[in-house]
């Protein structure tokens, strides 16, 4: 369903999830390029861009939220048509869209007015709030980056392994989402993308002014977690080694233990085996071994 506010010759229309008979309407009304509304029937995210033509630009933009486990980033990706004197947005659009969009509404059914005298500044408003919205996930993403630090020289690695390969999963997500959309909103400030209003250029600076924040937060945080990657392996395989070590000692103790108490057990005649006091001088030679080992092995700080 195609829902629209309308304030003089300024409407905005929001449609969740469009039909096909809804994009045809669009289609014969605004004679929108077919290019265009085949993107929109695309169920899969589609790289951000804005298309130039005469009456309306088409825009498509990538935000990040997080998904119904509240663990991974999932793209949300919204679509703009953006007229003059109106404004669509279309596709599986951001929720901060629609919370937007039914804060306009409630006040259009109150006999409010949306305070936006353009469709430039109407973009911009929505464009405002969603990256406000985003510079929070993103937060939440910086502090995750922060906890993988800590969980380093915990003494169980599961937990510290998933959450480093989440957050890190998570991180390059942003990057690749915001990376090309970074181009983007340049052209908007420089003015080599003009809108339809004039003197919107700082507006558009501003929403530049986020994402270089976010870019920066994003562009340091993955350099720390492929840092904290590298360090965890390291502490991994540091900690096997020292196993390894402690084990092959205590074996190279045991060695010529076993070696003497496999020969006494063997049915053959030995030395002193017949004396009364065997089993101590036995014992005791074994005892002695094993502490010259023990104090050699400290000497040469392998222990």
């Amino acid at each position: 369903m195609i829902e629209t506010i309308k304030f003089g010759t300024l409407r905005w229309s929001h449609i969740v999830k469009p039909t096909e008979e809804e994009l045809q309407v669009l289609g014969e009304h605004y004679h929108f390029h077919p290019l265009d509304l085949e993107d929109c029937r695309s169920e899969v995210n589609l790289r951000p861009k804005i298309d130039i033509y005469d009456d309306y630009h088409f825009v498509i933009l990538h935000f990040p939220a997080f998904s119904v486990t509240q663990q991974f980033i999932e793209i949300r990706e919204i679509k703009f048509f953006w007229g003059k004197d109106f404004l669509i947005s279309i596709g599986r659009s951001h929720w901060m869209i629609k919370e937007i969009f039914n804060r306009e509404k409630a006040k259009t059914q109150g006999n409010g007015r949306m305070e936006v005298g353009s469709s430039d500044a109407l973009l911009y408003q929505i464009l405002d709030q969603v990256m406000k919205e985003t510079q929070k996930v993103v937060e939440r993403v910086d502090k995750d980056v922060d906890e993988c630090g800590k969980a380093l020289f915990r003494q169980k690695a599961e937990p510290a392994i998933e959450k480093i390969s989440i957050t890190r999963k998570n991180v390059i997500l942003l990057n690749t989402m915001f990376k090309p959309q970074m181009v983007l909103f340049n052209k908007l400030q420089s003015g080599a993308i003009t809108g339809f209003a004039e003197n919107m250029e700082d507006y558009w600076g501003n929403i530049m002014d986020y994402f270089q924040k976010i870019w920066d937060i994003v562009e340091d945080d993955g350099e720390l977690i492929k840092g904290y990657s590298m360090t965890f392996d390291s502490l991994q395989v540091n900690r096997t080694n020292e196993v390894m070590k402690i084990l092959t000692l205590v074996s190279s103790i045991l060695l010529p233990l076993t070696f003497i108490a496999s020969l006494y057990g063997m049915n053959i005649k030995l030395p002193i085996q017949d004396h009364p006091f065997s089993f101590i001088i036995v014992a005791g030679v074994m005892m002695m071994i094993a502490g010259g080992m023990f104090i050699y092995f400290k000497m040469r700080k392998w222990l």
